[in-house]
């Protein structure tokens, strides 16, 4: 395993960080669960990322678990706040103070641990004052609940205007947790260099586009049973990828992660972590093999020409509008 600085900061995370979004408390049975967190420990990976959502806060009790005679140092444990969670009251989401400080103390009780490593706002909340969000912050890392803090899927105004707030309130404000592969580049204009420039790293989610890059849905069959193209509740985040001329393409990038000798798994992992601005790929795994083999992706070189020939290939299947990186513009509609 190797690891990178998150931001301007001293704290260091996983190349390759373990998420639970879709997996704990949710497709997979608990044991399953603690031996897949298992392979990932063993594989070197170090860094955990949940949040008070997934699973609607079960995830982050079954991660709790799965963690419990770990050494907490030798840890990074990484969660979120602001969608519905709980009874999904008026204040059971968004940024606010009372929803942040109520969050933050159910997260650590869930999580069997004092303090998280990474508090991240989930989305940007149009709805409360960004000072009343950052100070909420603020306060958290002075109480020691928190140690840094993040934010996930903030586009590039955004980000500097928490940014400025942070340094004021004098606390900093590391990363952005945004989707982030080979098809998705929406990033790339303005949150990067943006995030480059105020010492920000990225923490990206779906480095294989939802499964689609790893090859397995080939272009005119029927889904394979079980997978995420075949959920509904998944259909809007990976229909997207799913149409007949990106799903060609995708298998024409086979021979290119042939060449290098790895799996296109490994490939699509590897060409995320080849941008020095993203700090770890969030990996989520079903089965303790998969982690074992994402785990592979670590130190693979892309050469510049596989580089371009991945751009040539993929072509306008590429999607790179800054504007979809947007938060929901009212939380209680």
């Amino acid at each position: 395993m190797q690891f990178r600085y998150l931001g301007n900061s001293g704290f260091k995370v996983s190349e390759i960080i373990y998420g639970n979004w879709l997996t704990h408390a949710s497709q997979v049975a608990d044991e399953q669960a603690f031996s897949t967190v298992k392979a990932a420990l063993e594989g070197g990976i170090t860094t955990f990322d949940t949040a008070d959502v997934y699973a609607n806060q079960a995830a982050e009790v079954v991660l709790g678990k799965a963690l419990k005679n770990e050494r907490r140092e030798g840890i990074e444990i990484l969660t979120k706040v602001y969608w519905p969670v709980a009874e999904k009251g008026p204040n059971d989401t968004g940024l606010s103070r009372k929803h942040i400080m109520e969050s933050i103390n159910g997260s650590l009780k869930r999580l069997q641990t004092d303090y998280v490593d990474l508090y991240q706002a989930h989305r940007f909340d149009y709805e409360t004052p960004l000072e009343e969000t950052m100070q909420a912050f603020a306060d958290l890392v002075r109480m020691g609940k928190v140690l840094y803090v993040g934010v996930s899927e903030w586009n590039a105004d955004q980000i500097r205007a928490g940014h400025k707030l942070a340094k004021e309130l004098g606390i900093q404000l590391i990363s952005n947790q945004p989707q982030y592969s080979m098809l998705w580049r929406v990033i790339e204009e303005k949150v990067i260099p943006t995030s480059e420039e105020l010492g920000l790293s990225q923490i990206v989610w779906s480095p294989m586009a939802q499964g689609v890059l790893t090859g397995k849905y080939l272009p005119g069959a029927a889904v394979p049973a079980g997978s995420r193209a075949a959920d509904p509740d998944l259909k809007g985040i990976i229909e997207k990828f799913m149409g007949e001329k990106t799903l060609t393409r995708v298998q024409e990038l086979k021979p290119l992660a042939d060449e290098l000798g790895v799996t296109m798994a490994q490939f699509a992992i590897a060409w995320v972590l080849s941008n020095k601005n993203i700090a770890g790929a969030i990996v989520g795994a079903s089965r303790p093999d998969q982690i074992s083999s994402n785990i592979g992706a670590i130190g693979v070189e892309i050469p510049a020409e596989i580089l371009k020939k991945v751009d040539e290939i993929l072509g306008d299947s590429i999607e790179n509008n800054p504007d979809l990186t947007k938060s929901p513009e009212g939380r209680l509609s």
